[in-house]
């Protein structure tokens, strides 16, 4: 696979308005422990039923003989904030070291840990690159955290970022690179700044959690979120580039990172490959696989023209929002989920 984005804990030290989800919060007394506990439990399962080999071939980067590349693909680990003391310890840590002896002599495995960035220090990178890791994602900055709100603020704080990171001999990751995938050109690890920013695929923010509920979302029913980074373009096309998913703590998956309103399979029952190809030839997953989220009813009587009129909510305060998102919502919650509770076939 090219990647799998692995939340590992929705315990945070934050509680953003523009957060896609509302678990990602800090956590108190016995809740706390309960969702580190969860992590804890299920991390080393989850791991076990990741695919064998994170190698695929890019079709878009042929040889001299025209034939796709093979290259290594990317596991990021993510809050939540992975950074906080318990989950840090008992979870990151021991799920790296994990991570990496599952794929060290199978082709290998770029390992990236993402964060707000804000509880980095020089002792914790040291220890992220005792724990291999390839690179380090900073997805904070932006005006949306809490003391970041002006660019000045933004600049120092990446400033304060670049000397640590700097210092330790680890370099800031071209976006190029990134956008191909490569994140150790030069064979040691890197670190890439970004946030909720207006030029960024992000910076319209997905139409999920605190962010719909505090209506800042500025996509359009024309911003296609599904067939863009992190959506569910490809997810289905094992072995080749594009193929990502999501999986929460509790070893749910998803074919992207917003997240459907129903799990396609669970990490803790069944090998991740083996629910994939069981969505093969699925014209509702191959439609969401192809991003092209408004015909994913068409074999279930739902028209294009259908998906588009459900794809309109009334936000909280009052105004019409209109996202395709919207309207995978209404199909999950009018008919896979009902379906899928009556026992039919998806």
């Amino acid at each position: 696979m090219e990647s799998i984005y692995f939340v590992m804990s929705w315990q945070c030290h934050r509680s953003c308005p523009h957060c896609y989800d509302e678990r990602f919060h800090p956590y108190q007394g016995e809740q706390l422990d309960a969702i580190v506990a969860e992590s804890e439990r299920n991390f080393g399962r989850i791991i076990a039923n990741l695919p064998e080999t994170m190698l695929y071939r890019d079709l878009n980067d042929l040889d001299e003989d025209g034939r796709p590349r093979e290259k290594v693909g990317r596991i990021i680990v993510a809050g939540g904030e992975v950074l906080l003391p318990g989950i840090r310890e008992k979870v990151l840590y021991p799920a790296m070291e994990a991570i990496y002896e599952k794929y060290v002599g199978l082709g290998g495995v770029h390992l990236i840990v993402q964060t707000t960035g804000d509880l980095l220090t020089r002792k914790i990178i040291d220890e992220l690159v005792a724990h291999h890791v390839d690179c380090i994602l900073v997805s904070g900055v932006d005006a949306f955290h809490k003391g970041l709100e002006t660019k000045v603020a933004q600049l120092a704080f990446v400033g304060k970022l670049a000397v640590m990171f700097e210092s330790k001999g680890i370099r800031r990751l071209d976006v190029d690179h990134a956008k191909k995938g490569i994140v150790k050109p030069s064979g040691k690890p890197t670190y890439l700044l970004f946030g909720a920013q207006p030029d960024l695929w992000i910076g319209k923010l997905w139409p999920r959690g605190r962010a719909m509920e505090n209506g800042l979302s500025t996509a359009r029913l024309c911003d296609n979120f599904c067939n863009q980074l992190s959506g569910g373009v490809n997810f289905l096309n094992l072995g080749f580039q594009g193929t990502e998913v999501s999986i929460e703590p509790n070893g749910n998956v998803y074919p992207c990172c917003l997240k459907t309103k129903m799990e396609i399979g669970n990490l803790l029952e069944e090998p991740l490959e083996v629910i994939l190809k069981r969505l093969v030839g699925n014209p509702v997953y191959e439609a969401i696989s192809m991003g092209r989220p408004e015909r994913m009813g068409i074999s279930h009587g739902w028209s294009v023209e259908t998906f588009i009129e459900k794809s309109e909510v009334t936000l909280p305060s009052g105004k019409t929002y209109r996202n395709l998102c919207v309207g995978c919502d209404r199909f999950h919650e009018e008919v896979l989920i009902p379906l899928r509770r009556a026992g039919a076939a998806l």
